[in-house]
């Protein structure tokens, strides 16, 4: 029961682990987030940290500057620290695999 959140969709994949999937506005794949490990405070901390604008009841209206949210570019988020099973952070294996990033 996470808040109703403006351009934040949640689907239910029967046994798929539970990630967030930031798209941009061409809905192309940004980042993938893990929430396995993650409480709902923590997702709801998260998503907040992301600049994802909390609607007051799912059809409130949604001020003009965060129409396009989240609010702030992905870019200007500090980076995450989240270890792998390989005890590697998210952020080094992504360089590993891609190292164009």
């Amino acid at each position: 029961n996470i808040p109703p959140s403006h351009n934040l969709e949640m689907k239910h994949l029967p046994g798929a682990d539970p990630e967030l999937v930031l798209l941009s506005h061409r809905y192309e794949e940004l980042e993938r987030i893990p929430l396995s490990d993650m409480t709902r405070e923590e997702i709801n901390q998260l998503v907040q940290e992301l600049g994802f604008y909390r609607k007051e009841t799912p059809d409130a209206p949604v001020p003009e500057e965060f129409q396009f949210a989240p609010a702030r570019p992905l870019s200007t988020l500090p980076p995450r620290q989240t270890s792998t099973t390989d005890g590697k952070t998210l952020q080094e294996r992504d360089k590993e695999e891609h190292p164009d990033l």
